[in-house]
């Protein structure tokens, strides 16, 4: 289930609510009990390098020689 994070205006908390997508927009109250919350945009920083397939054995078009024959 996804993870939203909410600022409330009131007090300036942030908190983090677990929901469906279908209720991203729902509105969300501050674990103060305050109703004047707003969803913030959480970026995802994903990192790490993806090894290519060596040409080593074929198999698959350019890579096994089919192209160009």
């Amino acid at each position: 289930m996804p993870r939203y994070e909410y600022r409330c205006r009131s007090c300036g908390g942030t908190f983090e609510l677990n929901r469906p997508m279908s209720e991203s927009s729902a509105p969300a109250v501050c674990p103060e009990g305050h109703q004047d919350t707003v969803k913030l945009l959480s970026t995802v920083a994903v990192s790490g390098t993806a090894a290519a397939p060596s040409g080593g054995g074929g198999g698959g078009c350019c890579g096994g020689g089919c192209c160009g024959s």
